[in-house]
């Protein structure tokens, strides 16, 4: 599953515009975000949580255009406990 560097930058400048530095700031909140969600689904103890951390995941990429993230993560919603998706997750994260 490939990353789209451009679709983050794309909603970014739509939402605030040619801002270098706060686009700089929102893309750093949004990672910094997703890798909270991926921490709590790994230490997800039952399946509210898991579920609750995985659809936190999604809508947040839904909210910075990243598709193929947002898809991981509904994924991950109906697998739940899937140690395979996670490390998908987990790895995608990474290349933000």
């Amino acid at each position: 599953m490939a990353y789209d560097p451009g679709a983050i930058d794309a909603t970014l400048t739509a939402a605030v515009g040619d801002e270098p530095g706060l686009i700089a700031e929102l893309r750093l909140a949004f990672v910094e975000g997703a890798e909270r969600a991926s921490a709590a689904l790994a230490t997800a103890s039952d399946l509210i949580a898991w579920q609750t951390a995985a659809l936190r995941l999604k809508g947040l990429a839904a909210s910075f255009g990243a598709t193929r993230l947002m898809a991981l993560a509904g994924q991950a919603a109906d697998r739940p406990f899937d140690r395979a998706i996670l490390v998908k997750l987990e790895r995608a994260i990474a290349r933000l």
